[in-house]
C-alpha cells in the first residue's frame, strides 16, 4: 500500500536461529523485499537501490544484475522462469511502478510496463507459467487495478474493470513482499489491508470479495501474503506491521479454492508475518511464514505453527521441499536447509 510502504522499514532482529537456515553472503547491504526461486540451483531475488541478484550455484556466488536508470528504485518483486528470463517491479506512484524483463541473465533489461496514472501503485506481480501473469495495483477511483500479460511479461492490459467489486474506504494491498498476489493456473487471489481476498477463476478477469478472520482495519494490519499448494488449499498470513510481536489473528486458511477462509486450529506464528510459502511434496504439507521478528513453521497444512527462529526475513520462496531461500534486511539472504540437526548459528 502506497502511503504505509514507502515509509516503512521495520527491524530485524538478529538472536540465534534454528540450523534450518544456512546464510548466505549477498553482496549487498540494501533491503531485500523480493525472492524467486527457480529450482534448487538458480534463485533471484530484489530491493532497494535498483537490487537485482542471481544465483545459479545454490547461493555459493549472488551477482548483481544492474537494471540501467534504476540506482534509486525499490524493486518489491521479482518473478523468474530459469537463470535468464526474469521480471522486476518497482513501486511508487504514477509512473514510478514500473515492471522490466531480461531474457539473458540480467545483462540488459527492457522496460515493459510503466504505470501511466499518477494514482496507481503496482504493489506485485505472479504468473501461473511463463506466458501467463498478473500485476496488481491499488485502487484508482474506487477499484483495484489488475493488469494481465499473455506473452510472457513483454506487453501488459487492464483488466476487470467493473467486474471487480468496489474497494472499501481506504483499502489497499501491501507491497511487503510481492506475495499479496497468488496465481494458480486459471484462479488468482490477492489479500488486501481491509482483511479481505479477492479472488478471480477466468486469469482475473472477474473477481469476488471474501472476508477472512485476520486483524485489518488500522491502516498497517491486514492480509500480507497469500500462497496455494493447489487451487482449493491456501494460506493467508498477516498482522500489525506497526505492532509485530501482537499475536492472534495471524493465519487464514481455505479449503475451497478461497470462498471462505478459517483461522487455524492449533498455535499460531509468533508475530506478524509478511510472507507464506508451501514446500512443495512434503506431507502435510510444509508451510513457511517469515516476519521482521522471525520464521515459523507449519507441518500440517497451517493448522499448527511452532518458531523457525528469530533472524527477520520480509520474503521467502520455493521450488521444492529442499530448494528455498528467504531474504530480508540489509542484504539478508538464507538458504532452507530441512536436513540441518536442530541447533544455533548466527547469522551475519
Amino acid at each position: 500500500m502506497r502511503r504505509l510502504f514507502l515509509i516503512i522499514a521495520a527491524l530485524c532482529s538478529g538472536p540465534a536461529v534454528e540450523a534450518q537456515w544456512t546464510f548466505q553472503t549477498s553482496g549487498t547491504t540494501a533491503r531485500l523485499r523480493g525472492v524467486a526461486v527457480v529450482d534448487g540451483r538458480v534463485a533471484w531475488a530484489s530491493g532497494t537501490g535498483g537490487t537485482v541478484l542471481l544465483t545459479t550455484d545454490r547461493g555459493a556466488t549472488w551477482r548483481g544484475r544492474n537494471v540501467p536508470n534504476s540506482g534509486g528504485r525499490d524493486f518489491r518483486d521479482v518473478e523468474a522462469f530459469d537463470d535468464r528470463t526474469a521480471l522486476v517491479l518497482s513501486i511508487g506512484e504514477g509512473d514510478q511502478s514500473r515492471i522490466f524483463k531480461t531474457t539473458d541473465g540480467g545483462e540488459t533489461w527492457r522496460l515493459r510496463h510503466v504505470n501511466a496514472d499518477p494514482k496507481g501503485f503496482l504493489d506485485g506481480l505472479a504468473f501461473s507459467d511463463a506466458r501467463h501473469g498478473l500485476a496488481l495495483g491499488d485502487p484508482v477511483d474506487g477499484r483495484f487495478v489488475i493488469l494481465a500479460t499473455d506473452d510472457g511479461g513483454d506487453t501488459w492490459a487492464r483488466v476487470a474493470g467493473d467486474s471487480m467489486p468496489a474497494a472499501l474506504p481506504r483499502e489497499g494491498a501491501f507491497a511487503a513482499s510481492g506475495t499479496c498476489l497468488a496465481v494458480k493456473g486459471d484462479h488468482a487471489w490477492f489479500g488486501t489491508s481491509g482483511g479481505r481476498i479477492f479472488r478471480s477463476d477466468d486469469r482475473g478477469r472477474t473477481w469476488t470479495a471474501h472476508a477472512t478472520p485476520l486483524r485489518a482495519g488500522e491502516g498497517s494490519s491486514g492480509v500480507f501474503s497469500l500462497a496455494f499448494r493447489d487451487a482449493e488449499h491456501g494460506a493467508a498470513v498477516g498482522g500489525d506491521y506497526k505492532e509485530p510481536d501482537a499475536k492472534g489473528r495471524l493465519i487464514a486458511l481455505t479449503h475451497d479454492g478461497g470462498r471462505t477462509w478459517i483461522a487455524p486450529s492449533g498455535p499460531e506464528p509468533s508475530g506478524y508475518r509478511s510472507a507464506v510459502a508451501f514446500r512443495p511434496g512434503t506431507p502435510g504439507p510444509s508451510l513457511i511464514a517469515v516476519g521482521p521478528t522471525g520464521a515459523d513453521r507449519s507441518d500440517d497444512g497451517g493448522e499448527s505453527w511452532s518458531k523457525l527462529g528469530d533472524a527477520g526475513f520480509h520474503a521467502v520462496g520455493f521450488a521444492a521441499s529442499s530448494a528455498g531461500w528467504a531474504v530480508g534486511e540489509r542484504g539478508r539472504i538464507a538458504r532452507f536447509d530441512p536436513g540441518s540437526e536442530p541447533g544455533p548459528t548466527t547469522p551475519p
